[in-house]
């Protein structure tokens, strides 16, 4: 039994998306950009790989973890130098914080937001059910 394919009119849409940025009142924006900075450090353990993974030049992603520890007034990623010995780089408690209250913030928004993201794809699609 072959299975039942969602219509389009029934799930939002794979390419739907949402993108949430967070303007503090601080002066921090924290988006997705930054989110990613900081999930790639925790997992590569270096700023200078996380750059590289994410296509970005050590400068440009040493940048947005400065911007992030200036704006919070926190540091959100611990260095140590590098050299023979390694060096590296992790996330500190608050850099923890920000990306868990971020992706709970994404997701809470992004289950608000289905049900209009539905009606929009009715609208845009012709889809509209008559009252």
């Amino acid at each position: 039994m072959a299975k039942r394919t969602p219509r389009r009119s029934d799930t939002a849409s794979p390419i739907d998306r949402l993108s949430i940025r967070l303007d503090l009142a601080s002066g921090a924006k924290i988006g997705p950009g930054k989110i990613a900075v900081l999930e790639e450090i925790g997992r590569a353990g270096s700023i200078s790989a996380a750059g590289r993974a994410l296509r970005m030049s050590y400068r440009r992603t040493w940048e947005l973890v400065e911007d992030l520890n200036r704006s919070l007034g926190t540091p959100v990623v611990e260095t140590a130098a590098g050299g023979s010995g390694g060096g590296g780089a992790v996330l500190t408690q608050a850099g923890k914080a920000v990306v868990s209250s971020y992706r709970a913030i994404e997701m809470d928004t992004a289950l608000a937001a289905r049900k209009h993201l539905l009606a929009l794809n009715r609208v845009c699609t012709g889809k509209q059910r008559s009252t």
